[in-house]
């Protein structure tokens, strides 16, 4: 069994004790961060692991920023992405060559439907889509909706995916003291029945909890059915 780990982590520097005591626990073959504030100019090292990160440098401190640790027992090779989204993927032998992508879609920005298309029609098959979409839809478990829950589900339709989450909560806001789902994880539908899913329990100060994954030789054990989306189009029906 080869385990992964997604973390919105909020700034990896300050991070790091808790990143290395996650990895310690979990061994994961890779582990994809979310909002790591990093400057291109900083230099960041995990012992045993190799590392792919796309930076925001913002006009005072980094903003956003995604980056993909890879780990050394496992061969690798950096997927080359031609888009503007904050976007780093890999490809890792585990059984079979696996992709892993990680993107961040911060909230107020404006996402064209194409960029979302084009970044997945970059990726090798099977894939892994991990990320921060700061999407709202009762399908993953947040109780109100917004226009970027509409894009999700059209990606997840137009090009057959498969939502791996459940209602389990990603996200907790602290100044409401509630809990939300922001993170989700999308996967080509060859890889679902080989694939089990749960969200951390621990924050790890952050305020998004770690998803946690494991990869089996074999059929794996799913709470429920996929998430399965159905939307009208004008002259079509569309699924995923």
């Amino acid at each position: 069994m080869t385990s992964f780990i997604y973390w919105n982590c909020r700034g990896l520097r300050t991070r790091l004790d808790d990143l290395n005591s996650i990895i310690s626990t979990y061994q994961p073959a890779c582990v994809a961060l979310q909002e790591t504030f990093l400057k291109s100019t900083m230099t960041m090292q995990v012992r045993g692991y190799n590392c792919v990160r796309r930076d925001v440098d913002g006009d005072t401190s980094p903003t956003g920023g995604v980056c993909l640790f890879t780990s050394h027992m496992y061969p690798s090779n950096v997927v080359t992405l031609h888009t503007t989204l904050q976007a780093v993927a890999v490809r890792i032998h585990i059984h079979s060559l696996v992709t892993f992508c990680c993107v961040y879609l911060p909230p107020n920005d404006v996402v064209p439907q194409v960029d979302l298309n084009q970044l997945v029609s970059q990726l090798p098959a099977p894939f892994i889509l991990l990320g921060d979409f700061n999407g709202h839809s009762p399908l993953w478990g947040h109780d109100d909706t917004n226009s970027r829950r509409r894009q999700i589900e059209q990606l997840i339709s137009d090009h057959c995916l498969c939502l791996l989450n459940n209602d389990d909560k990603t996200y907790f806001h602290a100044p409401s003291r509630s809990f939300h789902s922001l993170d989700l994880a999308i996967c080509s539908p060859v890889l679902l029945p080989l694939l089990t899913f749960e969200v951390d329990q621990d924050l790890h100060n952050s305020d998004h909890f770690p998803l946690l994954f494991s990869h089996v030789n074999g059929a794996g054990s799913r709470l429920r059915p996929p998430v399965i989306i159905f939307i009208a189009q004008t002259g079509k029906n569309s699924h995923g």
